[in-house]
């Protein structure tokens, strides 16, 4: 009889188990993709993640697959519709956000030359590998997630906490929190 792989212990549910295993902590560096979860995680404050996961194809239809051109452009009766939307989270400040950070991140594009090389600078270019043992040793906001957070702010996006911000890091591979006695660990790690 196989053994089952070692996780982390938060996936606990079939979605959550595929999120833990194919993405989160892997480095991700399209810039579409980083738009996406940037979204995605702001969306979640004050909701939990499994609410945001069921609701992510209805997000990237609501949202025009996360084309951020197109959001920067959203108007009044896009908003309306987007209220109306029971697919995704009906709150007018996480939408209102998700259009004004659409138009911070098209402005980031063009100054760094894409969102990925802004984003990875606050971890040098490589993710930060960590190596806990257990989720009580893994805090909430880091340094790296305070100064991220901060230069956000800063550039005009909204819900960018650094509590929001380390979530960010750990899903886009930033930073590899999986445990050592998890199998993911080993691999995140190998692909820096």
């Amino acid at each position: 009889m196989k053994k089952p792989l070692a996780r982390c212990p938060w996936p606990t549910t079939e979605s959550y188990v595929a999120y833990h295993d194919h993405e989160w902590g892997v480095p991700l560096h399209d810039d579409r993709a980083l738009f996406e979860l940037l979204i995605l995680e702001g969306a979640q404050a004050g909701l939990s993640w499994s609410t945001i996961l069921n609701k992510r194809e209805n997000y990237r239809r609501a949202f025009d697959n996360f084309d951020a051109k197109k959001i920067a452009k959203y108007g009044d009766r896009k908003v309306a519709a987007l209220l109306a939307d029971a697919g995704i989270v009906r709150n007018r400040l996480k939408i209102a956000a998700t259009i004004r950070n659409a138009a911070a991140f098209l402005e980031v594009q063009r100054e760094f030359g894409s969102f990925d090389r802004y984003l990875w600078s606050f971890v040098g270019g490589k993710p930060i590998v960590n190596h806990r043992q257990k989720m009580s040793e893994v805090p909430a906001r880091t340094p790296e997630s305070d100064a991220l957070s901060k230069d956000l702010l800063k550039r005009g996006f909204k819900f960018v906490g650094s509590t929001i911000m380390y979530a960010f890091m750990q899903a886009t591979g930033m930073v590899n929190d999986h445990l050592v006695t998890c199998h993911r660990h080993k691999v995140c790690a190998g692909l820096r």
